[in-house]
C-alpha cells in the first residue's frame, strides 16, 4: 500500500470514528430501575420522638467516684411535619426542645488512699432549642410498599441556655452560658409501615457540617467566648433516632 492510498485509508476511517462516536456517546443511559409509588402526592406525614431519662443516686459508687448524692433528669420531644408535594418527595420542617437538670449533693473523687476531692451542692441546667428544615426523597426496597428508605437533608438553627452553680454561702459560685448552632447535615432513614396510616421511623448522620458559638459569664464578671466548627463525614451513632409518624 502506498503512501497516499495510507493518508486516504486513515482519512476515511477517522471520519468514521468521528460520526459513530457522538451517536454513541449521545445514547441515554438507563438503569431500568422500578420506582414504586411509595408516599403519594398531596400526603400529610406528621410525626413525633420523645424521650424522657431520669435516675436517683444515694450513696452510689462508680469506679473512683464514691458517696454520690443526687438526682438527674434528661428530657426531650421533636414534633415533625412534612408535605409531599410530588410522588416519594416531601418538604417540611421539625421542632425540637430538651430540658436536663443535674443536682450532686455531694461527691467524693477517690483517686488513692491519699488523693480524694469532695464535691458539694453541684447544680446544673440547660434547655435547648432547635428549628429544621427538611427535605425527604423516599425509594421502596423493592416492590414493597410496606417497607422503604429515605434520604432526608436538614438545615438547622438554634440555641439555648445553661447554668452551672456549686457551693453554697460565700464560697457560691456559678456559671451562665447562651450558645448558638447552625448545622446542615444528611441523616438516611428506614421506615415501616405498620398499616397504611402509621409508620415507624429511623434514621441516623452520616456527614455534615456544624457550627457552634458559646458566650459564658462567670459570677458576673468573668466573659468568655468559645466557637467550634467540624465536618462530619462518617456515621454518627449519637445522632440515631426513632419515632412514630402518621401518612395521612
Amino acid at each position: 500500500m502506498t503512501a497516499k492510498r495510507l493518508t486516504k485509508f486513515l482519512a476515511v476511517m477517522a471520519l468514521l470514528i468521528a460520526t459513530v462516536l457522538p451517536a454513541a456517546a449521545q445514547e441515554p443511559f438507563k438503569r431500568n430501575l422500578e420506582q414504586v409509588g411509595f408516599v403519594p402526592k398531596g400526603a400529610w406525614i406528621a410525626g413525633v420522638s420523645v424521650s424522657y431519662q431520669q435516675s436517683d443516686q444515694n450513696n452510689y459508687q462508680f469506679l473512683v467516684f464514691e458517696n454520690i448524692n443526687g438526682d438527674t433528669y434528661t428530657f426531650k420531644v421533636s414534633p415533625t411535619v412534612l408535605f409531599s408535594f410530588k410522588d416519594n418527595l416531601a418538604a417540611g420542617g421539625r421542632f425540637s426542645y430538651s430540658r436536663q437538670r443535674t443536682h450532686l449533693s455531694s461527691a467524693d473523687i477517690v483517686l488513692d488512699s491519699e488523693t480524694s476531692y469532695n464535691i458539694d451542692n453541684l447544680y446544673s441546667i440547660s434547655h435547648n432549642y432547635h428549628g429544621t428544615a427538611l427535605f425527604r426523597a423516599y425509594f421502596s426496597l423493592g416492590r414493597s410498599t410496606r417497607f422503604g428508605m429515605f434520604n432526608e437533608v436538614q438545615l438547622e438553627l438554634g440555641g439555648g441556655q445553661s447554668k452551672l452553680c456549686t457551693g453554697s454561702g460565700r464560697d457560691l459560685t456559678g456559671t451562665y452560658e447562651r450558645s448558638f448552632n447552625f448545622n446542615v447535615g444528611l441523616a438516611p432513614g428506614l421506615v415501616v409501615f405498620l398499616n397504611n396510616y402509621s409508620a415507624l421511623e429511623v434514621n441516623v448522620g452520616v456527614l455534615g457540617f456544624n457550627y457552634r458559638n458559646t458566650r459564658s459569664v462567670t459570677d458576673q464578671i468573668y466573659v468568655a467566648n468559645r466557637t467550634s466548627k467540624h465536618a462530619n463525614f462518617k456515621i454518627n451513632l449519637f445522632s440515631i433516632t426513632f419515632g412514630v409518624a402518621f401518612y395521612i
